[in-house]
């Protein structure tokens, strides 16, 4: 029966791999580890607005393709943390290379991983992240009654008026059991998962290559098995089947209520595992990390068209080949080449502005952190990421959109002149704004933030920006092809900036009324002639 059971899982491991997972996502525990993590060695976390702005849950979902629960974390917290160098992606890179092309040694490694991907694994890294429940200063009445108990019990047969002392303790140890039940369920998840844990490291550590990651591995385990014995009471509260361990457990109930058992094993272990963090943090990024890995590489084995980039170290170039968007069904791929400039696009509504320069930011962000891109090749920059696309009123908070526009892109000034690359993605500077001032602020915005190693991805509508900022940007744009019934867009990236003009027209095609029509050419014909005049 277990055979035909591990059989079958197998054959569906061996199946999926490189292909989208078909689950539900609870994003509350996925981010659980990232949201509690010290980022001290990252060049930059990710900020919830720029997540928000490239749509990181959409792109995760996508990505995703881990076995287990602290797999999914482990890759979650990656994917957030811009990392400050490439020292690690040499060994990743091989072990990629083996979990894609060795499929006996990668179904071992995944059958050991779907050990965590019950819901109650999330809640291991709580264990070296949070506080844990500190004893409260009356815990010495626990230890008093435990020990009257047991004195009891021992004296019982040399004095028989002893019985009745032991029914008061009983009676009164059950109110400190029933109170310390809340407490024994908040680590009741947890703590046999990292049981669990434990012993998936050490079986995944029995690989050879996987050592490489950790070598100094096995000292954690060994550790954390010293505590098994004492956490051995939460396993027995999360397996209890079946009507003979109901009567075992029954049993075990009335002992441990009778000596209080159970919180003074649990504030044991709790002070234990709060003297261990470092060793459970240490086996959690080694189990996290491997099925990181296979993640990468299932993935890879799904998109055809993908590329490990070249980062720089120190060059501000953007270079991609047949770049697209991966989360978007036969996207139209585009290549662009940045060279010590920024880029400023333009075009109509609907014409790929905006998703261009999201596919940007996302191919920086898998290139830097899984060192994997969606395009035939890719050159990128070593650099933090920001970005002003998806803006709204905060009502909470009486901010308009141009005020909170203003706060963003005031972060962004703050941040080009600290002395790391940055890439900034706007869309539609200052849009909320009149013409005028629009057009004049939008200007040295994009001029200082395109200072120093910085490289700027903006959309704008306003032709005129393209004339005042030559030197320092490359002229791109979409466009669209508008016949007597339809508005086609091609979605490629064209050098130069937009010279035709196609709203009125596509009003027109949509059934506006002729009169709107045209009043809104003549005001366009007089406008333009206004500004030939004035230059």
């Amino acid at each position: 029966m277990i055979f035909n059971y591990k059989k079958k899982q197998a054959a569906q491991l061996k199946a999926s791999f490189g292909k989208l997972k078909d689950e539900s996502y609870n994003f509350e525990l996925i981010e659980k580890y990232f949201r509690n993590n010290i980022h001290s060695e990252s060049l930059q976390v990710l900020s919830d607005k720029t997540c928000t702005d490239l749509d990181f849950e959409e792109l995760f979902m996508f990505l995703d393709r881990a076995n287990s629960k602290p797999g999914q974390q482990y890759l979650y917290n990656k994917l957030r943390e811009i990392p400050s160098d490439s020292k690690h992606l040499e060994l990743d890179e091989e072990l990629i290379y083996k979990l894609a092309n060795d499929s006996d040694f990668r179904l071992e490694i995944q059958m050991e991983l779907t050990k965590l991907d019950k819901r109650e694994a999330y809640y291991i890294s709580t264990l070296f992240q949070e506080v844990h429940l500190e004893q409260p200063k009356w815990f010495f009445v626990i230890r008093l009654l435990s020990f009257t108990s047991i004195l009891s019990v021992l004296l019982l047969p040399f004095n028989s008026q002893l019985f009745f002392v032991l029914i008061g303790v009983f009676i009164i140890n059950i109110c400190f059991h029933l109170w310390n039940k809340k407490n024994l369920s908040t680590y009741s998840g947890s703590i046999p998962q990292l049981l669990s844990l434990k012993r998936v490291a050490n079986n995944l550590f029995q690989h050879e290559s996987l050592k490489k990651i950790s070598p100094a591995l096995n000292e954690s385990i060994k550790i954390i098995d010293q505590l098994r014995n004492r956490m051995l009471i939460f396993k027995l509260e999360s397996h209890i089947q079946g009507d003979m361990q109901v009567i075992f457990w029954s049993f075990m109930e009335l002992i441990k209520i009778l000596f209080l058992l159970e919180p003074l094993l649990l504030f044991g272990v709790l002070k234990c595992l709060d003297a261990r963090r470092e060793e459970i943090e240490t086996v959690f990024s080694f189990v996290g990390r491997v099925d990181a890995l296979i993640s990468i590489a299932s993935l890879r084995e799904g998109e055809e068209a993908h590329c490990i980039p070249e980062i720089c170290e120190e060059n501000t170039r953007i270079i991609g080949d047949q770049i697209y968007h991966p989360l978007l069904i036969d996207c139209v791929v585009n290549h662009i080449n940045v060279n010590d400039k920024s880029v400023l696009l333009t075009g109509s509504n609907m014409s790929g502005k905006t998703t261009f320069i999201r596919a940007i930011g996302i191919n920086v962000i898998t290139g830097l952190c899984i060192n994997t891109c969606f395009a035939k090749s890719m050159v990128i920059p070593r650099t933090c990421i920001h970005s002003a696309i998806r803006i709204s009123d905060d009502l909470m908070n009486d901010r308009s959109y141009y005020f909170e526009e203003v706060l963003t892109i005031k972060d962004m000034i703050d941040n080009a002149g600290k002395g790391t690359a940055n890439l900034f993605l706007l869309d539609e500077i200052f849009k909320g704004t009149n013409t005028v001032e629009r057009i004049s602020a939008g200007k040295a915005v994009l001029s200082s933030l395109a200072k120093n190693e910085n490289i700027v991805f903006v959309s704008t509508h306003d032709i005129e920006l393209t004339d005042l900022l030559t030197d320092e940007y490359e002229l791109y744009h979409f466009s669209e092809i508008v016949s007597d019934k339809s508005v086609d867009f091609d979605y490629k990236l064209k050098e130069g900036k937009l010279k035709n003009r196609n709203a009125i027209r596509i009003l027109q095609i949509n059934g506006y009324p002729d009169e709107v029509i045209q009043e809104a050419m003549s005001l366009a014909e007089e406008l333009d002639r206004n500004k030939v005049l004035q230059s």
